[in-house]
């Protein structure tokens, strides 16, 4: 078998190279096998990747146990739920390009044969699975796993009860006390947050586009089944090797186009649309962002799950996990069943060997969906000509109209609904949060989290060219394109102005005259950059249109 990483350990002028291994523990008969990369994006800082040194090794015992030498590395990780609503939370999004570009540079710079990335919290999925597109060598993404629901005054909560919390105790709806309980019982051990936030919508994702095993991704972070899944993760990489088997010819349009089925018809995170985008452009797959549109009319919405429904992952798994979702979607003639898996099945194979748990309820039957289509809409329109994302679930207003409340910073908004400022009939403007704006486009939960614990959550409309969690839900326009720092038209909304979401027509529009609307950008005058140096300030010259993904040029 020819290897790649025979150019860096075969031969006489190798011989420094190979002393150098050895000082790490490689013998001679090492040298004749595939070295398999295992990016770990490990941190202490987070619940979700906290327990991944535990399934690193058992990674690498797979690795071994197929005939390969595996070699571990790491990356970073950013938490949003730490970082929310803070500075902090600019880098997330940034987060994602440097784990892309960290796992690329070890394995190029390495010549690794294969890799298994092993990712967590929300940015590593996409990062990881993008260097993966970008490297082109056989390997495979395993998902870290969700945390267990916590309890709280005798029901299951997540993180999201707590964002919300905040809001309810402002409000004096929830007592101090009782805040700082929840916050005490919300996150009880290891695992990503636990609804079909960012994190699990990755997941899912994954699972459909065929870059993670099946079956894999769904099992809770400790359940002792992930360890099996993590060995066989890592036996499969090395056979991906021998058979010449690589992401890109994996990553096709319709292993996108199941990737989306699987995000809407779970209701999940308005970041897959993000995410996925980048991960086209990083495969060579002409996805647009109306591609999601087109598939989520026609994907009805299966899963009961949180932040709007009352399911968390692990119920899910319970249930029959995402097999399930992509056997509902193979019956409903949706899915698109040639399409190949890294298990060496096709999708609809895999589909079709779904087992799903008698009695469950977090899967609705093909003919009883939650909803007749997707989670996700695209909405254009005066105020997003690009293009702008809206979650669906659990969302059952078609039309509204309000009053423009506008503000140029996320601190801003969440003081002015932390005051009570905010208003039944509202919506919520926040911009110069987009990519090159903040830059970073920071994730909202805690002001749409406060606004839900307030009671507004469907009484308010929010729209930004910022992002959401996964854990948002209600009339919640994000990723406005163009953003403001580029002059976008919602750079001229003005408090007062009456904006109207029409989800029917897919409109998002602010009711003013084109000449008037074409006057106050006129006199639009760009912003200072809010970095002048370092890594962000880099970030917000690169960084392209959240409507293509927002990837760095």
């Amino acid at each position: 078998m020819k290897l790649k990483s025979d150019a860096i350990k075969k031969g006489m002028d190798r011989a420094p190279a190979r002393a150098m291994l050895r000082a790490v523990g490689l013998t001679d008969g090492d040298f004749e096998k595939p070295l398999i990369g295992v990016a770990n994006t490990w941190t202490e800082v987070m619940p979700c990747n906290y327990h991944l040194r535990r399934l690193s090794e058992q990674v690498k015992a797979g690795v071994r146990a197929a005939g390969g030498v595996p070699i571990e590395f790491n990356t970073i990780s950013v938490s949003d739920g730490i970082s929310m609503g803070t500075e902090g939370m600019k880098c997330s999004l940034v987060s994602r390009e440097v784990v892309a570009d960290s796992i690329e540079l070890v394995c190029r710079g390495h010549l690794f044969d294969g890799l298994v990335a092993i990712s967590g919290c929300d940015k590593t999925i996409p990062g990881t699975v993008m260097a993966l597109a970008r490297l082109n060598i056989p390997g495979l993404m395993i998902y870290g796993g969700s945390i267990a629901a916590g309890r709280f005054q005798g029901r299951d909560v997540t993180i999201q009860d707590v964002f919300e919390g905040v809001g309810a105790c402002s409000a004096g709806r929830m007592t101090p006390a009782e805040l700082t309980e929840l916050e005490k019982q919300a996150c009880p051990g290891p695992g990503a947050c636990g609804g079909q936030f960012t994190a699990n919508t990755m997941s899912t994702a994954m699972e459909l586009l065929g870059i993670s095993p099946m079956g894999t991704n769904s099992i809770p972070a400790m359940d002792p089944e992930k360890d099996k899944a993590a060995f066989e993760a890592g036996r499969r990489a090395v056979e991906l090797v021998k058979a010449g088997v690589t992401p890109r010819q994996i990553l096709t349009k319709e292993a996108f186009e199941n990737g989306i089925a699987g995000i809407v018809a779970t209701g999940g995170s308005t970041n897959g649309v993000l995410h996925l985008l980048a991960l086209a452009r990083e495969a060579g797959v002409a996805l647009k962002i109306d591609d999601f549109d087109r598939v989520s009319r026609k994907t009805p919405i299966w899963a009961d799950m949180k932040p709007w429904g009352r399911f968390t992952a692990p119920d899910m798994h319970q249930a029959g996990g995402i097999r399930l979702v992509a056997k509902r979607l193979l019956d409903a003639g949706i899915l698109k069943p040639n399409a190949k898996t890294v298990t060496g099945l096709t999708i609809g194979e895999e589909a079709s060997l779904a087992r799903e748990t008698p009695g469950q309820q977090v899967v609705k039957p093909l003919d009883k969906p939650v909803k007749p289509i997707g989670g996700l809409l695209i909405l254009r329109g005066n105020l997003a000509p690009e293009g702008c994302v809206l979650k669906v679930a659990g969302q059952k207003a078609e039309k509204f109209s309000g009053p423009a409340r506008v503000f140029e910073t996320e601190e801003a908004a969440f003081a002015a609904v932390k005051s009570r400022k905010i208003k039944a009939g509202d919506v919520v403007v926040i911009r110069y949060e987009g990519p090159k704006g903040g830059p970073g486009m920071r994730e909202m939960l805690a002001v749409t989290g406060a606004l839900v614990g307030e009671g507004l959550g469907h009484s308010v409309a929010l729209l930004t060219d910022g992002r959401f969690s996964g854990a948002t839900h209600g009339m919640m326009a994000g990723h406005v394109a163009p953003e403001a720092a580029n002059g976008g038209p919602i750079a001229a909304v003005k408090n007062g102005d009456t904006i109207t979401f029409d989800v029917k027509k897919r409109q998002l529009r602010v009711e003013i005259p084109a000449a008037e609307l074409k006057r106050r950008l006129k006199k639009w005058k760009a912003p200072a950059p809010r970095y002048k140096s370092g890594v962000m300030a880099r970030y917000a010259k690169l960084v392209g249109s959240a409507s293509e993904g927002a990837v760095l040029d």
